[in-house]
């Protein structure tokens, strides 16, 4: 966070600021979630994280407005969606959820922060396919002093990724709901990459 209160340029704060938080609550929502094998857990902490990292921002300097209510419903929605992966995670590795957890968190935050210190780096198809993705678009609109029109899209892919990951969970050990998963997940990937605007 030190480091991107010293990034040059406004436009480059916003980005990583914004990343940065999505990264920090996936992390902490997956993980708890996967570790302690209580879905809630995952949302409380997630959230507390993300409220934090909001703060943290904000003593460094963010240089735009924050607008409360879109930010709100983005930590809360994206908190959901991570803690259910990682509660799903639990029931179907056990002790080793965890672990799982990790690495989907480390190599989501590799792309979406690689992409961030370098544009262009990675397809606009791949980092639509990330879920950290479309919690680094919810939270640079809220961040930025915006409504929840331009973060909608984004909101809508995490929550219903969440009810459909929760839906495996709950009916765990039956395979067939992974179908309604990777759908959920694919369609949700498909109106984030053709919802208008930069996906970065």
């Amino acid at each position: 966070m030190l480091a991107v209160a010293k990034m040059g340029s406004p436009a480059s704060f916003e980005s990583a600021g914004s990343a940065i938080l999505a990264v920090g609550l996936m992390g902490s929502g997956m993980i708890a979630a996967a570790a302690a094998g209580r879905f809630l857990i995952g949302v409380l902490l997630a959230i507390g994280v993300g409220a934090s990292l909001v703060a943290l921002l904000g003593t460094l300097g963010f240089p735009t407005s924050i607008n409360p209510l879109p930010l709100g419903a983005a930590l809360v929605v994206a908190s959901i969606s991570f803690a259910a992966r990682g509660a799903l995670f639990a029931r179907s590795v056990a002790s080793k959820g965890w672990w799982v957890a990790v690495f989907v968190v480390a190599g989501e935050a590799a792309i979406l922060l690689t992409a961030v210190v370098s544009p262009g780096l990675w397809p606009d198809w791949l980092l639509a396919l990330l879920p950290a993705q479309w919690a680094n678009l919810a939270f640079r609109a809220s961040l930025t002093g915006g409504h929840l029109g331009p973060a909608s899209t984004t909101l809508i892919a995490l929550g219903s990724t969440a009810l459909a990951t929760l839906l495996v969970a709950w009916l765990w050990p039956r395979r067939w709901p992974y179908l309604i998963m990777f759908t959920t997940w694919l369609a949700m990937a498909a109106l984030v990459y053709n919802h208008p605007g930069s996906l970065l």
